[in-house]
């Protein structure tokens, strides 16, 4: 298939959502050719489409690259709330019990991985820290070309690097809390 009839298809989710059906899938290309994979998607490995047909291709990249920093955030965002739920003597249960009743779905599963030492007991990672440092490289560098400051995801790029430094390729995306917690003077592993 040329390039002026090909179809651009991108997902969000982790293998255990494909393996289910529920990835959110991105559809780009010309029109018709959007419509031949669109049956593919949405109730196939899908939950729900985001259709780009007609327009440029290059949006929907863009949305995948803006998707994963909201993805980064969140991940940071946990590991300082279950680090500091620690120091203080709340207790990660207790905050991922709000976590569960306000944030079902992906808030909940990452904590789960923090909460039950996932974040580095695997032998393989789920996405890979230099998967996940060349995503913020990439919106940081769009971020830049833009004007455009994104802290939260710096914040998030710079404790991957200590993932990477501790961890090596076996680092993992969730392994951010374990650097959170090594900033804040405990050990990176939680248990």
């Amino acid at each position: 298939m040329n390039q002026s009839n090909s179809t651009l298809l991108l997902v969000f989710g982790p293998p255990a959502m494909a393996d289910s059906g529920q990835l959110i899938c991105i559809l780009a290309g010309p029109p018709a050719a959007v419509d031949l994979v669109k049956p593919f998607c949405k109730g196939v490995m899908g939950c729900e489409n985001i259709d780009f047909a007609g327009q440029i291709q290059g949006k929907a990249t863009l949305l995948k690259v803006i998707g994963n920093t909201f993805i980064l955030q969140m991940i940071e965002a946990l590991s300082e709330g279950h680090t500091l739920a620690e120091k203080t003597g709340l207790g990660t249960d207790n905050l991922h019990a709000l976590i569960e009743a306000m944030f079902p779905g992906p808030y909940t599963a990452y904590s789960n991985r923090l909460k039950s030492g996932d974040y580095y007991k695997r032998d393989e990672p789920l996405f890979a820290v230099d998967l996940a440092q060349k995503d913020a490289k990439h919106a940081l560098d769009l971020a830049a070309s833009t004007g455009v400051k994104m802290r939260a995801v710096e914040l998030a790029n710079a404790h991957l690097a200590d993932v990477k430094e501790y961890m090596g390729t076996k680092g993992d995306i969730a392994s951010i809390y374990g650097a959170v917690r090594q900033e804040s003077g405990l050990k990176f592993e939680n248990q």
